[in-house]
């Protein structure tokens, strides 16, 4: 079965075409711009990739653009639209109304809607992405995947603020956590790799990117994580604060003469790695001009790692133990210097860092000693083929 995986933003569309038997990516890429002039990105496998500037009013004229490409006579992955046989849609917010991945009909269009108002950049997106390829391909059935639904399994402890319980109640103000399906995928695989018994593993997974999240799973269950009501929650990431003191909103809001969509701005757009170092949120910039003796960059990196070595002892408490420590995602699968020095403050686990394994990258790899009593491993997400693989399960 041929899937197309979308992930729509608000000014772009992220796709894979996959063939859901051999579980290859027969074609991908992504479409930038939308609104404003436009620009496709294709590449069949085994080819080079294709870039073109198209006009893309909507994010309709983008998956046209998508389609077309898919099926060009010349490079597409396929002859026709029929070999599309499912999309599998990221849908970032499903509240507390989705546990799961579900096939799209009105009702769930309707739900998704009800919870726009907890991702008001992303969510409506997402609802467009879904619309266009509905009345693009009427006849082929449209799967939503949550970033959220993962995260349903945690108890009450670990997702109600310490807020009058009202705003929960009539508001649903709670921790919901999010890159869900990256820790879904990522925890599974690390049961199978690294040989866990999956009924009461205990694995906390570092997704670790310009976004960041942390989870803590036992038996395959999330019971905690970093994201909370919305993805600003948690450790330090490329542009968002993470977790800071709320009177520092105040504060800075009168000394700096700004209003909450200000303020907001500041937190998300603003801070993080970019506002700490003024130097770049990718970590390869900040590493280079810690290197150079930017203090600031070095601080940088020093409060990303703390941090993330606190969230980890604290779930290693949580859960009463833990059997592995996993990393992925950008930083994560990519970065040895992060993942060294986040574990040196986990000596107490009893975890020693193999340094030659540490420092390879872009496969599944076991980096601590074989007598390590804490397995940490490095192992790539792949949120495109667990959207994939949901899709398939449902429309089977």
């Amino acid at each position: 079965m041929n899937v197309l995986v979308i992930n729509c933003g608000s000014s772009s569309l992220k796709y894979q075409l996959i063939n859901s038997d051999t579980e290859e990516v027969l074609a991908k890429g992504l479409c930038e711009r939308i609104g404003i002039d436009g620009r496709l990105v294709y590449q069949k496998a085994g080819l080079d990739k294709e870039t073109t500037e198209a006009p893309m009013p909507t994010h309709k004229e983008a998956i046209q653009l998508v389609l077309d490409a898919l099926t060009n006579p010349a490079t597409g992955a396929i002859k026709s639209l029929a070999e599309v046989e499912a999309v599998g849609h990221r849908v970032v917010h499903g509240g507390e109304k989705f546990t799961q991945s579900v096939i799209i009909n009105d009702e769930v269009i309707q739900a998704i809607e009800e919870c726009n108002d907890l991702a008001p950049l992303h969510n409506p997106a997402n609802l467009i992405g879904i619309r266009v390829c509905m009345e693009l391909m009427p006849s082929v059935k449209q799967v939503a995947v949550f970033d959220t639904a993962f995260h349903q399994t945690m108890p009450a402890k670990a997702y109600l603020y310490g807020l009058p319980i009202d705003y929960y109640k009539n508001y649903k103000v709670r921790r919901y956590g999010f890159h869900g399906t990256s820790h879904r995928f990522v925890s599974s695989h690390a049961v199978e790799f690294l040989g866990l018994n999956p009924a009461d593993s205990k694995v906390i997974v570092c997704h670790l990117g310009n976004g960041s999240s942390i989870s803590a799973v036992v038996g395959g269950k999330c019971v905690d994580t970093t994201m909370g009501l919305t993805p600003l929650e948690g450790v330090v990431m490329g542009t968002r604060s993470g977790n800071i003191d709320p009177a520092i909103i105040e504060y800075v809001a009168k000394k700096e003469n700004l209003d909450i969509p200000g303020i907001m701005n500041v937190l998300n757009k603003k801070s993080g790695l970019q506002g700490m170092s003024g130097v770049s949120s990718d970590m390869r910039d900040l590493e280079a001009a810690a290197d150079g003796g930017n203090e600031d960059a070095k601080n940088a990196i020093e409060v990303l790692c703390y941090g993330i070595a606190k969230f980890v002892g604290g779930y290693a408490a949580a859960m009463n133990g833990v059997d592995a420590i996993i990393f992925t995602a950008g930083i994560g699968e990519n970065d040895g210097h992060v993942r060294k020095k986040v574990c040196s403050y986990l000596g107490y686990l009893g975890i020693e860092i193999d340094d030659a394994a540490n420092a390879k990258r872009g496969e599944d790899m076991v980096i601590s000693t074989p007598d390590s009593k804490v397995k940490v491993a490095v192992l790539p997400t792949n949120e495109e083929l667990a959207i994939c693989r949901d899709t398939v399960a449902l429309v089977k």
